[in-house]
């Protein structure tokens, strides 16, 4: 138990002061082996602290993204319905977080996450608010969900899901990366 809290303060710290994100690749400072050793309520504790902001040029993040991953996260690109690496894995079952592929900030914790049948992963909330932004589509017909850290598109936001929100956060599972916590 000692440890996991000397993780736990070193992670807030590291994660409050915002320190190593900024113009470091973000799987050098890629903090998912502290996280693992986390027991699920420790981790949600740990990611409403105050999220530092990640910025890179488009030469960056080509370098550490995939292609896809590039389309989705920095281009705002869409994956087709059930072609998404959450489908072809068999839908991601079981405890874990979803990640966000470009700067590892947690997004989605897998118990919040139904079969909406849309053929993306969808979820009823985020693990923290302060872990998504949410803005108006330039056409201004969907609500768009960005990474905070990262500003990285993951997907759109609809009023259409289940309780206890009745949101659907409908993400593009090439934009995130599932972290088995069990």
């Amino acid at each position: 138990m000692k440890k996991n809290t000397k993780l736990l303060v070193g992670l807030v710290a590291f994660g409050a002061l915002g320190l190593g994100w900024m113009g470091v690749s973000s799987r050098a400072a890629d903090p998912a082996h502290i996280t693992a050793e986390l027991d699920p309520i420790q981790l949600k504790s740990a990611v409403d602290e105050p999220v530092g902001k990640v910025v890179k040029t488009n030469a960056e993040w080509k370098k550490i993204l995939t292609p896809t991953q590039y389309y989705i996260l920095r281009e705002a690109g869409t994956e087709r319905a059930f072609s998404g690496p959450d489908y072809k894995n068999g839908n991601s079952h079981g405890a874990g977080i979803y990640r966000c592929a470009a700067c590892n900030l947690a997004l989605y914790d897998a118990e919040t996450k139904f079969d909406s049948g849309t053929g993306w992963p969808s979820f009823y909330q985020p693990i923290a608010k302060t872990n998504v932004v949410e803005k108006t589509d330039e056409d201004g017909a969907r609500t768009e969900v960005l990474c905070a850290r990262c500003d990285g598109h993951l997907g759109h936001v609809f009023n259409d899901g289940p309780k206890p929100t009745g949101q659907r956060y409908c993400m593009d599972s090439d934009g995130m990366l599932f972290e088995k916590t069990k």
